[in-house]
């Protein structure tokens, strides 16, 4: 698996989905579905305990996204992640990006065998802060 390629190409894609978006501002579910925003990206957010955070709609799933998203961003914990593999695969969503405690060898390797190109021992967060520092 080529990781510096999968992130380059992710960083590209402009649609995505933050599977573990939160309303707590402390919470990286709540930064990363921010920070993408600020850098330009067309964010969904998805989590099942929320109808809506300062004022947009966040989906129960992502079966309910009003549109194809091209990267899923996951900031839950390993064991909500393979029905969120599974959505993914049946929706033929071709990238997963894994935010750190997100993931186990176990959700690792059944994202390899459904073929996805997925990035791990990264974050997000960090690569857009790191670039507003370079732009700056």
């Amino acid at each position: 698996m080529d990781f510096s390629k999968n992130r380059d190409e992710m960083m590209e894609k402009k649609t995505w989905a933050v599977v573990g978006v939160t309303a707590k501002r402390d919470r990286f579910g709540y930064k990363i579905w921010k920070i993408l925003q600020k850098h330009g990206y067309e964010v969904y957010g998805v989590n099942p305990n929320y109808d809506e955070i300062e004022g947009e709609k966040i989906y129960h799933n992502l079966k309910e996204l009003p549109k194809m998203v091209d990267v899923i961003d996951i900031v839950v914990s390993p064991k909500h992640g393979t029905k969120t593999l599974d959505e993914a695969k049946e929706l033929d969503i071709e990238y997963i990006f894994f935010q750190p405690g997100s993931y186990d060898n176990e959700l690792v390797k059944k994202a390899d065998e459904l073929g996805f190109k997925y990035l791990i021992n990264d974050c997000v967060y960090a690569i857009l802060k790191q670039k507003e520092r370079i732009d700056s």
